[in-house]
């Protein structure tokens, strides 16, 4: 992997949405600030949003927006091959199977987003 997906990407990219996440702006016509749970499209909790419900679109819900997901190593043995997984797995699994609570790797991840969708 390597671009776009390499982990240091993903770690600024998961850094950015902090940042979005935690901005607010001053809406006059509300007359007061507005944050990304007052705007965002939150289909599993619609009527109290809180920013982990915001639906946003991001390889990165494939860790549920977490850094420490995403640093995940496991030893895994398949046979006689033992290995180490971590991230690159779990992506590949996810990117083909989009609906699992589960990976089939060692690090047994989900691959719904933090919002609950896949």
């Amino acid at each position: 992997f390597s671009g776009v997906l390499a982990e240091d990407v993903l770690r600024a990219l998961l850094e950015l949405q902090d940042r979005l996440a935690a901005t607010t702006a001053w809406a006059p016509g509300a007359g007061r600030n507005v944050t990304l749970q007052d705007v965002c499209y939150a289909p599993l909790n619609p009527a109290e949003p809180g920013v982990g419900d915001c639906a946003v679109s991001s390889v990165t819900q494939y860790f549920q927006n977490n850094s420490t997901r995403l640093a995940l190593t496991a030893t895994q043995e398949d046979g006689k091959d033992k290995g180490t997984v971590d991230w690159h797995d779990h992506l590949m699994y996810c990117v083909n199977s989009p609906l699992s609570f589960k990976d089939i790797t060692a690090l047994e991840l989900s691959c719904m987003a933090a919002y609950g969708g896949p």
